[in-house]
C-alpha cells in the first residue's frame, strides 16, 4: 500500500480528534435538529431540550416538567429505555455500512479501522471519557454501549471509509449517518428521555499529550486541571491517570504517605520527581547495582515503609522528548538485592533477570 492512503487516513483522524477535544461552544441548533430527527426515527416527537454546563450537572439534572420513571434513576443511565433504542439505530446503521465494506479494498479498510477508529477510541478513553467517568463517580456506569454510541471513533471510521475507498452511500444511508456525524461535530454528551433531552456543553479547556504510536492522546497537565468546564467543574490528570487536585497543585510527602491508591501515589511522586521525593522522604538506600536489563543504567533499592521497598530504575525505551524516564516500583521488604528486586517485578529470579539482553 502506498503512503498516500496512510497520510490521508492520518489527516482524517486528526480532523476528528479535533472534534473529540473541541472546546468551542456547542452548535445548539445543529445538535437539536439532529436529535429531533433521531427521535422521529424511533417513532417519537422531538423532545424539549435542556442544556447544561457540564456532565456533572447533567447527571444531577431533571428537566423542568419531567417526572422520571422508576426505570430512569439519575445515576444509572444504562437503565433508561431510550438510550437502548438509539443504540439499536446505530447497530443497524453499522451493519449496513459494514455490508458496503465487503466490496472495498480490504487492506485499505483495515488501515482505516486501525489508524482511525481504534486510534480515536483509545484517545477518547484516555481523554474526554475520563471526565465523563469522573462525573459518574463510578467506573461501573461506563460499561454501557450508550457512551460508545456517542464516541466520534465509529463515525470517523465510516467517514474515512467513504472518503478514501470511493464506495458511495445511498441518499437514505447518508441521511441517517449524517445525523450522528452532525452530533459528533456539534455538541458534548447527551441524555435522552421521553419528551426531554439533556445536553452538555463542551469543556472550555482540555490539556493533552501525545502518547501512542499512531498519535493517540491522553489527558495531562502539570499545572492545573486537564479538563475544565465553564461552571468550574474540572478533572485533573497525570499522563492519562485521573488524580485528585492536590497531586497537581501541591504534592507533598505527607499527602503521598496518607494516600491509599497506589496509582495516585505513583503520579504524585512522579510529579515531585523520584530523586526529590526520595530526598524529602528521607528514604534509606539499601543497595545499588548496574542494570543488566538496561546497560548503562543503575538500579537503586530504598527502604519505603514496613514490609515494602522501592526499586528506582530507568525506562528501557526512550520517551518522545528523547529522555529515559526514571520510575519507582514497590517491591517486598525482604528483597535486599536490586537485581533480585528487578527480577521480581517480571516474575523472574535474579539470575534470570541478569540474562536479559534488554528490557523495555
Amino acid at each position: 500500500m502506498s503512503a498516500l492512503p496512510q497520510r490521508e487516513a492520518a489527516e482524517i483522524r486528526e480532523e476528528w480528534l479535533g472534534r473529540l477535544l473541541s472546546t468551542s461552544p456547542a452548535d445548539r441548533p445543529a445538535a437539536e435538529a439532529a436529535i429531533s430527527e433521531l427521535y422521529r426515527l424511533i417513532g417519537l416527537d422531538p423532545p424539549r431540550f435542556h442544556w447544561v454546563s457540564s456532565p456533572a450537572v447533567a447527571l444531577t439534572t431533571v428537566p423542568p416538567g419531567v417526572r422520571p420513571r422508576p426505570s430512569e434513576p439519575l445515576d444509572r443511565v444504562t437503565a433508561w429505555p431510550l438510550p437502548s433504542r438509539f443504540e439499536r439505530l446505530v447497530t443497524e446503521l453499522r451493519h449496513e455500512l459494514d455490508a458496503l465494506a465487503r466490496w472495498a479494498d480490504r487492506p485499505l479498510d483495515e488501515l482505516i479501522r486501525r489508524r482511525v477508529e481504534i486510534s480515536l477510541a483509545q484517545s477518547s478513553s484516555r481523554s474526554i471519557v475520563i471526565a465523563l467517568r469522573a462525573a459518574h463517580d463510578s467506573p461501573l456506569h461506563m460499561a454501557t454501549a450508550w457512551y460508545r454510541t456517542q464516541c466520534v471513533s465509529w463515525v470517523a471510521r465510516y467517514d474515512a471509509f467513504r472518503r478514501l475507498t470511493g464506495v458511495g452511500f445511498s441518499p437514505e444511508l447518508t441521511r441517517r449517518f449524517e445525523l450522528w456525524a452532525t452530533l459528533a461535530r456539534s455538541c458534548g454528551w447527551w441524555w435522552p428521555r421521553d419528551g426531554a433531552c439533556v445536553l452538555s456543553e463542551r469543556p472550555v479547556a482540555v490539556s493533552t499529550e501525545v502518547w501512542g504510536d499512531d498519535g493517540e492522546v491522553r489527558l495531562h497537565s502539570v499545572d492545573g486541571p486537564a479538563v475544565r468546564y465553564a461552571d468550574g467543574w474540572d478533572v485533573h490528570a497525570w499522563h492519562g491517570t485521573p488524580v485528585p487536585s492536590w497531586v497537581i497543585a501541591d504534592p507533598t510527602v505527607e499527602r503521598i504517605a496518607r494516600e491509599t491508591n497506589v496509582e495516585v501515589r505513583r503520579c504524585a511522586i512522579e510529579h515531585i520527581g523520584w530523586a526529590a521525593y526520595i530526598d524529602q522522604a528521607g528514604l534509606r538506600l539499601i543497595a545499588t547495582a548496574p542494570d543488566p536489563g538496561n546497560l548503562g543504567s543503575e538500579l537503586q533499592l530504598y527502604d519505603l515503609r514496613k514490609d515494602a521497598r522501592v526499586l528506582l530504575a530507568v525506562n528501557g525505551s526512550v520517551e518522545r522528548d528523547g529522555r529515559r524516564r526514571r520510575y519507582g516500583l514497590t517491591v517486598p521488604g525482604f528483597l535486599d538485592d536490586p537485581i533480585a528486586a528487578a527480577g521480581w517485578t517480571y516474575g523472574l529470579s535474579a539470575e534470570q533477570y541478569s540474562l536479559l539482553l534488554r528490557r523495555t
